[in-house]
């Protein structure tokens, strides 16, 4: 089994290149302490070879400024133990060869084993642009083959070189692509003797950046000292490194590559750049796409979502019956399967945002959201790739967190993933719903205007306004001094690639539902154990009331179960729990009720609701619209006969819903993506104080 590493510049086809080589054989990790995808599959060569593919971050150069560059960097310079490529298949974009060819002169100048991938020919084609294959591979002494894994074309002609590099049948070429700088030479020789095995140019990059490599304090010493011995400049190095590499790639373009005048021709992606870049209408447009994007995700997933809630419903409901009443019957069916059903209800929406994320990168667009969002984020502490993810929170918080992986700044992810549960998910919608109707009056302003539905849309601006104070105050606290390079390439468009859009939607599927699923299903547990236990003396009290009650009054049963249920429930561990926080939250106008919903809420933000039909013993006999529910909540009274859902506690309790931290799933997931609990604790902590604040200042205002 031999390792071969997938590189390249960004959007050059790596990711097409990877699913066209290893299909579904993937997997997907984390390359060693850091949240940067590793994504490995299997491969067959040929000739009874197989490979190991290991598809690394983009990068433009050996000179990373990024934490996804710096993990690709050090695999390059050896410094991954768990990577160790054998030999490269480089990918190179036909279309901007120039650019592109100084990556593959520096790759070149490693003296690792490479093959060079052109890909992007069509696009290439449709420029005017032809080039002399076999004179590029005669340039660059390393084998170079033409490449479309969008259609599948080449990758045959491809396997069989790789096979044969594998072999050793091409070896690296003797010669630099540039000769050393006289300057250098004496140092460059000092670090080969330190470290065998080193070309020429990898041992310049380990006096450059010697630092960041995990090397012996003897060794960094004596490498540190060959560097000051022989005034070793690396930022002249560099440069002169850069311009003499543009020389030659020049010389190389001219005599390989037949480019036609760039005015002769205005591309297709200059005008619609014209429109959709536009210092106007660029705006209106992503306005309307991420609307639509949100829509989709909201309406599509409804139906599988449904479909799933209905499945285990059923499933709980056929099981409850065919097994006894017990204390393992009642978790099998209120715990595990419950808590299953927690986790795979989430898949449709993950599954359809992901694959419309998908579809919005492969056409090109999604650079062009950040490049217009940049300025606006950049003003919090943000940058334009977060737009995505905190768009798409709006439908859940739990894939939105998942896709700031593409925000390579670390701090700018981390501040992105901080404020991203604080856009009003689908999951508040039953709450604001039942919240909003019970407290505020069907009346119309100026005529035209719902109060109701305008109360709603307060209520998701609330959450984006308070997102961005959040970052803007943050970004002053996370001590993360990388700096932020929004470096970005305006790719072509392009038709999508069902297979990759696939693809794409079963790994985050999977990646959910085996990893932050297991944190889901211990609180599900944990919160069914709560609820269904309690001191033994007032749950045998509650069983004996209820047994009396069913022997007086055998006409009311079904009534008297659903009463023996909320007993049950005010009397469990959760109920005390909610009892005993009710001096807390008196001064936000809530009552215990809504402290045992506030806790069994944490589970899943529209718990509420059921809970709530819990309490106040509502079950079958309503009529599905919440209709019976609102009734009853709407004569609930407090010990001294006042209401309790008032305008007043109403809104402080909505307020509260927009702003708390109730979802163990996205923490399970930012615990995950963050790889420490530091930071879903801090999530947890500065959400509650932030929700207890606002509800009380706005329950004291509207009191």
């Amino acid at each position: 089994m031999i390792q071969i590493g997938l590189v390249g510049n960004p959007n050059s086809g790596k990711s097409s290149l990877f699913n066209a080589l290893t299909g579904l054989d993937q997997k997907v990790g984390n390359f060693p302490g850091v949240t940067v995808d590793k994504k490995t599959g299997r491969c067959s060569l040929g000739d009874g070879l197989e490979a190991r593919i290991i598809d690394l971050p983009g990068t433009y150069s050996l000179y990373p400024r990024r934490g996804d560059e710096w993990v690709t960097y050090k695999v390059l310079m050896g410094q991954d133990k768990e990577v160790m490529p054998d030999m490269l298949v480089l990918l190179a974009d036909a279309s901007n060869l120039k650019r592109n060819l100084l990556f593959v002169s520096q790759i070149i100048d490693l003296k690792i084993p490479v093959v060079v991938a052109l890909t992007m020919m069509d696009m290439a084609r449709s420029k005017g642009i032809n080039i002399d294959i076999d004179g590029l591979e005669r340039e660059l002494g390393v084998p170079v083959v033409a490449v479309n894994p969008r259609k599948n074309k080449g990758i045959p002609s491809l396997l069989k070189i790789m096979a044969a590099t594998a072999k050793q049948q091409y070896k690296a070429p003797l010669r630099d692509f540039i000769p050393n700088q006289e300057l250098n030479l004496r140092a460059v020789a000092e670090v080969k003797e330190l470290v065998s095995g080193l070309s020429d140019y990898k041992a310049i990059h380990y006096l450059i950046n010697h630092e960041h490599f995990s090397l012996s304090t003897d060794l960094q010493q004596k490498v540190e000292k060959a560097e000051t011995d022989n005034l070793f400049n690396p930022t002249k190095t560099q440069a002169e490194e850069i311009l003499q590499r543009y020389s030659r790639i020049k010389s190389i373009m001219q005599q390989t590559v037949s480019e036609p005048d760039p005015l002769q021709k205005s591309l297709f992606t200059e005008k619609l750049d014209n429109i959709l870049l536009h210092r106007v209408w660029g705006y209106v447009i992503l306005l309307a796409v991420l609307f639509l994007l949100f829509q989709s995700v909201f309406l599509i997933a409804t139906y599988p979502m449904d479909a799933i809630e209905w499945a285990f419903g059923s499933f709980g409901q056929w099981v409850g019956n065919i097994l006894p009443e017990a204390w393992w019957s009642d978790l099998l069916i209120n715990g595990l399967i419950a808590g299953l059903s927690g986790i795979l209800v989430f898949v449709p929406q993950i599954m359809i945002l992901f694959g419309l994320i998908t579809i919005l990168e492969d056409t090109g667009y999604m650079a062009r959201i950040s490049f217009l969002t940049d300025k606006l984020m950049r003003k919090v502490g943000l940058n334009g790739k977060s737009v995505m993810p905190m768009i798409s929170a709006f439908a859940c918080a739990v894939p939105a967190i998942m896709s700031a992986r593409n925000i390579e700044n670390t701090k700018e992810r981390l501040l992105t993933i901080l404020v991203t549960p604080l856009m009003s998910c689908s999951a508040r919608l039953p709450v604001f719903t039942i919240l909003i109707a019970l407290v505020v009056p069907q009346k119309m302003v100026w005529g035209v205007i719902g109060l109701q539905g305008l109360v709603m849309m307060g209520l998701y601006l609330l959450g984006i306004v308070m997102a961005m104070l959040v970052s803007y105050i943050a970004k002053w606290f996370i001590r993360i001094q990388e700096k932020s390079f929004f470096i970005l390439e305006l790719p072509m468009y392009r038709a999508p690639r069902w297979k990759n859009i696939f693809t794409t939607m079963i790994q985050k599927a999977k990646i959910f539902v085996f990893d932050a699923g297991k944190v889901i299903m211990i609180i599900s547990l944990l919160l069914w154990a709560l609820s269904s236990y309690g001191p033994e003396e007032r749950m045998e009290k509650v069983s004996e009331e209820y047994a009396v009650l069913k022997q007086q009054q055998p006409d009311r049963i079904t009534e008297l179960n659903r009463e023996e249920g909320a007993a049950r429930l005010a009397n469990s561990y959760a109920g005390i729990l909610g009892k005993s926080i009710e001096p807390v939250i008196t001064p936000l106008g809530y009552d215990w009720k809504i402290g045992i919903a506030l806790i069994t809420s944490f589970a899943a933000r529209e718990v509420f609701v059921g809970t709530m039909a819990t309490l106040y013993s509502v079950g079958e006999g309503d009529d599905g619209s919440g209709l019976l529910l609102r009734q009853k909540m709407q004569q609930a009274r407090h010990a001294d006969g006042s209401r309790v859902y008032t305008l007043a506690t109403g809104l402080s309790l909505m307020v509260f819903y927009v702003l708390a931290m109730q979802c163990m799933s996205t923490l399970a997931v930012v615990k995950r993506e963050t790889r420490s609990w530091k930071w879903p604790i801090i999530q947890l902590v500065y959400m509650t104080v932030l929700a207890y604040l606002m509800s009380w200042i706005v329950y004291n205002l509207a009191s």
